[in-house]
């Protein structure tokens, strides 16, 4: 979900923000979770950018100026390609019917409001009809379906599993499901709106009270369409999807969205079940166990459905947008019900405050939730040289218990990119970033198409600004389709900087899928080094990961000016660890393998001479 800083910075006042935090529920620090024994990394698509050949990149342009891209242009060459950089994951955003300005009636969709949607092709968290996909994605409309099914199936025949989005705390403005299952109602169907809350209300209301249009900018830059004229009929008024009751929201609201009620009356208290204490060490199948004949919110039934619906076609998990605005107990009853269909589901939510993560990993059995607000954050900060990278340890440290849970990425639909200008200004200078988001957890890793080859989301697509690339849009996303070119995948547009980095991706990412030692122990040489090391200069950060068949030492420069030559510590306790006699050891880089050096170990403490240039990382395996 784009947010505005305004909005950002409102989302703490937002009622269920507040609401769906736990009653001081003591956590288990100590309890051991179970991991994987390699990593994941999730390659996030956009998926009408990903196939659009079309170079115009026209403001406001339509699908006849822009182009999109449709499911049919992931060909089992583009998945093979995929799989080969180093994914185990497809996470194929935008794949739910959301509302869009393009007339469809003639299969039985009605138009959407141009003054209740952003931008022309729609914003993928405003979902129109969950169980049907958009039909910009389709060759034929009319049997979208059908060739998302076949997308699905090709997908894991490439050997890559299917992540797709599930928004439940919010929903377009005009949401029609035209293709619900027999015996499913729509949401709102059996509502009662004469009052503001009821528990079994999908809605939240402004009873007596007609919506009104926010006052923003020109709907589709000004161009005409019988319906813009600044009314969308919706009597009474609902909340807005990020909580707000007026019923005129304000530009920056998730005007395009109405809030779904969970059970959180509007006083902030719960109108459900809550779990016992304890529950946070309690298995997925205690979790399902404990609401079996348990009354819930018919909120809670409708989504559900919606997952298990997905899951029953072959999606392998979902990514969740905003799930701290949706209380964590539903959480479980969802996640517990996925989990008993499909143990392996790889379920992703978005959650943005830490003190927030134990209770949405262990109460709501997410697997995994976005480390944003603390590794990303100071890897931004660092590159943009507000911070020096020592602390990144102590991030590390204070997420011990729950280090596996916390997805690493640098690029996302929501955040600048990668290599803008501004964030770390070239993809160059990304690279040691990429290398410690990588390399320093067991935790996924996830990249964002175009992140491998440089995309610096430098369009103006219309809605969306630069330095992201539009998810409002019709756009075309250059970098990436030089190594599209024309639907080859094979590069062949590619500058000969922008094929070398994705070679040093595609390194990267394979090494970390077969590397047993980053799926061990960590142990930071950093303090050491910067308290007691000559020439260590302020970009350099070095830390070790090892198992019991494989030792590294990890060193970046986030200097992009730098170069820098010093003698490396490995301090007495490593090296006892890994059981190193004194003499000297041969370490060699893993991304490139054209760097040997020595390590020295004498009386206990190991030494290495390092050369390392701007920008330049090594992953040296003893």
């Amino acid at each position: 979900m784009i947010k505005t800083t305004t909005i950002v910075a409102g989302i703490s006042l937002v009622l269920l923000a507040t609401a769906c935090k736990t009653k001081d529920l003591k956590m288990n620090t100590e309890q051991k979770e179970s991991v994987s024994n390699k990593k994941e990394v999730v390659y996030q698509v956009f998926t009408r950018l990903f196939g659009n050949k079309n170079t115009n990149n026209r403001p406001w342009g339509t699908i006849e100026e822009n182009g999109v891209g449709k499911f049919n242009d992931f060909t089992d060459t583009a998945l093979q390609e995929i799989k080969d950089l180093g994914v185990t994951y497809i996470w194929y955003t935008g794949v739910p019917h959301h509302a869009l300005i393009r007339d469809y009636t003639a299969i039985g969709i009605s138009n959407d409001d141009p003054d209740v949607v952003k931008g022309r092709a729609g914003s993928p968290y405003a979902v129109k009809d969950y169980y049907n996909v958009n039909p910009d994605l389709a060759v034929n409309p009319a049997n979208r379906l059908q060739e998302f099914d076949a997308l699905i199936a090709r997908t894991h025949k490439a050997g890559l599993k299917v992540i797709i989005d599930i928004v439940p705390n919010h929903i377009a403005r005009k949401y029609e499901g035209k293709n619900n299952p027999e015996g499913v109602k729509d949401f709102g169907a059996d509502d009662d709106v004469s009052v503001e809350y009821k528990r079994d209300n999908n809605f939240y209301y402004i009873p007596n009270t007609h919506f009104e249009v926010p006052d923003t900018d020109k709907p589709l830059n000004g161009e005409k369409n019988p319906l813009v004229d600044g009314k969308f009929e919706e009597s009474p008024a609902k909340w807005t999807g990020n909580g707000s009751r007026m019923a005129k929201p304000d530009r920056n609201d998730w005007y395009e969205t109405v809030k779904v009620n969970y059970g959180i009356r509007p006083d902030g208290s719960k109108d459900f079940p809550e779990l016992p204490v304890g529950f946070d060490t309690k298995s997925y199948q205690e979790h399902f166990d404990f609401w079996k004949g348990k009354e819930v919110p018919d909120s809670w039934k409708k989504f559900k459905d919606i997952a298990l619906y997905w899951t029953a076609k072959g999606v392998d998990g979902f990514r969740y947008d905003m799930a701290e605005m949706v209380p964590y107990e539903f959480w479980s009853y969802m996640n517990s019900a996925i989990k008993i269909n499909n143990p392996n589901a790889f379920l992703l939510a978005e959650v943005y405050n830490p003190k927030e993560y134990r209770n949405y990993i262990h109460l709501g059995k997410m697997d995994y939730l976005y480390d944003k607000v603390e590794t990303y954050d100071k890897l931004k900060d660092i590159i943009r040289g507000k911070s020096l990278p020592d602390g990144l340890s102590n991030i590390k440290n204070g997420m011990t218990d729950i280090e596996h849970h916390m997805l690493h990425f640098l690029d996302n639909h929501d955040e600048q990119r990668l290599a803008s200008p501004e964030f770390a200004g070239t993809a160059q200078k990304g690279k040691p970033l990429m290398v410690v988001s990588t390399t320093i957890s067991t935790s996924p890793t996830m990249i964002y198409f175009g992140q491998e080859v440089g995309e610096a989301g430098n369009e103006n697509g219309g809605f969306g600004t630069h330095s992201r690339t539009s998810i409002f849009d019709y756009v075309g996303v250059p970098n990436h389709q030089r190594w599209m070119n024309g639907g080859k995948f094979d590069g062949g547009q590619l500058t000969q900087s922008e094929k070398d980095l994705r070679d040093f991706y595609k390194r990267l990412l394979n090494f970390s899928l077969n590397s047993s030692a980053l799926m061990g122990k960590f142990q930071e040489i950093q303090t050491i080094n910067r308290q007691g090391t000559k020439k260590y200069d302020s970009g350099i950060y070095a830390f070790t990961r090892w198992s019991d068949t494989q030792k590294l030492i990890i060193v970046t420069n986030f200097s992009w000016l730098t170069r820098s030559n010093f003698e490396l510590k490995i301090p007495s306790d490593i090296i006892k660890k890994w059981n190193l006699k004194d003499g000297n050891y041969t370490i060699k880089d893993q991304l490139y393998t054209k760097s040997s050096i020595h390590l020295k170990v004498l009386n206990g403490e190991g030494k290495a001479q390092i050369s390392i240039a701007p920008s330049e990382s090594f992953i040296y395996q003893l």
